[in-house]
């Protein structure tokens, strides 16, 4: 289980993570907004598995942070420019898709 951000920021228009062991991520609003753990992005299975609705594919280059809001202690919902703001993102999400930007 990932430990809560020392420190979450928005530089700019890039949402800043600072974690307990001293290492940060700085993550793009598009990058963020493609990944979102949303039903409306990622779909919804039903009790045989099959998905259906998502955008996963969608051109998010423009898109914006208007701001984010803690959800508990566990995580953040980010409010994105185009109306999107149904993704909780968990501390554990977060510090996985950060890793995936590592090599970028």
């Amino acid at each position: 289980m990932q430990l809560s951000p020392a420190k979450i920021e928005l530089v700019g228009n890039t949402l800043a993570l600072l974690w307990p062991d001293g290492s940060e991520h700085y993550l793009e609003p598009s990058f963020l907004r493609q990944h979102s753990p949303s039903a409306e992005q990622t779909g919804e299975a039903d009790l045989f598995g099959v998905i259906s609705g998502g955008n996963p594919n969608g051109d998010y280059s423009e898109v914006e942070i208007n701001g984010f809001s803690y959800v508990g202690n566990y995580a953040i919902r980010i409010q994105f420019s185009d109306g999107h703001s149904t993704g909780i993102f968990s501390w554990d999400y977060l510090a996985d898709i950060a890793e995936k930007t590592d090599g970028d």
